[in-house]
Formats: C-alpha cells, structure tokens, sequence
C-alpha cells in the first residue's frame, strides 16, 4: 500500500469513527471494520463484488474525499466555486456518499445576485449530477421566468450534494456534514437575496424549528443577505393548491431584489 493510499485510509476511517459508523466497504476487495478503537481489513468475497451494483476499479484504487473536504477550515479555504467543486466532489463524510450516482454541487451564474436552495438531490439530479433537472426543477425553471428572469442568471444548489435513498428528508448529521460546502458557496458567490425551498432548507439555513407558514411571506436576515422562503417545487407537483401563494412569494422574491412589481 502506498503512502497516499495510507493517507487516504486513514482519513477515510477517521472520518467515519467521528461519525459513529462501525462498518465500510472499499471497491472492489476490502472491507473495513472497527473492533475496540481499531481497525482491520479482510478480502471481499466474490459474490460480495458481483451484487456491489458498482464497477469494479483497479487494484490499489481507493475513492476517498480530499483532505480539503474533511472541515470547515479547509472548505472556507477555497476561493471559488471551481476549486470548492474540485475539493469536495469526493466527499464522503456521511453515508450518502456510499449510495450517490453523482455528487450535485450546483449549476447556474457564479455571479448571480439571486441564490435558490433546494434540500437534496432527486433520482433524475443524481443521475444527471445537476440539481432541479426532473419534474420539480422543470417548474422551477418556470417559476424563475415567471418573475422575468432566466434559470442561467440565478444559482441553484441544496443544502445536501447527495441523494438520500428513496428521497427521505435529509438526516441532521448529514445536514452537520454537508453544510459547510453551502455555507462557503454563499460566500463566494455574495447573492444579493436567498430563495429557501421548502421547509427543511429554510429550517436549515435560519436555524430555525418553524413551520413553512410561519417562515413564508416575511424577509429573514441570513449573515447579512436578505433570505425568504417559499414551498419546494416538488411539494407544487403533488400539491397543485400551494401554486398561488408561491406566485405570491415569488413576486414578493422580485420585489424584495430590486423593487420590480410583477402583476
């Protein structure tokens, strides 16, 4: 084993004793398991590595996340979104990343006053690696041009990068983990305004256990950024009754960006 491989062991373990976790699987041959403080590794079996649902890789090849991704400090270091990208794509802090297609870190203006945030991937984003890209992101780009902007002004990410399985609500440690990325895409980027989609982001992000009623029709201060909260698109999709109080939020989104009233 080489000394990178090693290195990249060791954070990797490191990382998931910090989480509590007992158990990890490396592609294609080992198994890592924790007894007592330690940790050992022992040959997958055969029948372990044809039912994996993953392509085999190389011997030796280890797929860990950069020393860059392991805190907060080291994310806060990177100073654009490209490099911030670069050194988290690889992530794999939480559990998320064992069962993910593609890490979704985010697409749209690098520049853009105007920052939309979903909760997490869906099946489609992760297939794609591009967030809001199924039905809901579909209404979302409608929704962006329904107050005279286009989806390439704006930015889109979620507070997690990674999809969880079946589309659960997010985990609070998983939450813990991921945050920081969003936190330092907000810094790069300086939007002038924050649009929260759905509960859990706007809980997220204002630190708050209210309910979406009462985090709607009302302007938050996030570190100095206007913020509001709207429903998520996918909460519109099954629940087509909420589509005008989001028209409603939406104008007061505009509104509060650069005053333009939309009728």
């Amino acid at each position: 084993m080489n000394s990178d491989i090693r290195k990249y062991t060791a954070l990797f373990v490191a990382q998931r004793l910090e989480m509590g976790e007992k158990e990890w699987f490396f592609q294609p041959r080992f198994t890592f398991t924790a007894a007592k403080g330690a940790s050992m590794a022992f040959p997958r079996s055969a029948a372990d590595q044809k039912t994996s649902g993953k392509p085999d890789k190389a011997d030796g090849e280890i797929t860990c996340c950069t020393p860059e991704c392991t805190n907060a400090e080291a994310v806060s270091a990177q100073k654009t979104l490209e490099e911030l990208r670069e050194a988290v794509i690889k992530c794999l802090r939480c559990s998320l990343g064992d069962s993910r297609k593609h890490f979704v870190f985010g697409s749209g203006n690098p520049h853009a006053h105007i920052m939309f945030i979903g909760e997490a991937p869906g099946a489609e984003e992760d297939l794609q690696g591009l967030p809001f890209v199924g039905r809901a992101g579909q209404l979302l780009t409608r929704m962006i041009e329904s107050i005279k902007l286009r989806r390439e002004d704006v930015y889109i990410t979620n507070v997690l990068k990674c999809r969880p399985p079946g589309n659960r609500d997010p985990l609070p440690a998983e939450i813990e983990k991921c945050e920081p990325i969003l936190i330092r895409q907000i810094e790069i980027i300086r939007p002038r305004i924050i649009c929260a989609l759905g509960r859990i982001s706007g809980q997220t992000l204002l630190r708050s256990s209210a309910t979406l009623g009462a985090l709607r029709g009302k302007v938050h201060d996030y570190h100095g950024v206007k913020l509001v909260v709207t429903y998520h698109p996918a909460a519109l999709l099954r629940n087509p009754q909420w589509k005008r109080p989001t028209w409603e939020d939406l104008k007061f989104l505009r509104r509060e960006y650069d005053g333009m009233e939309i009728s």
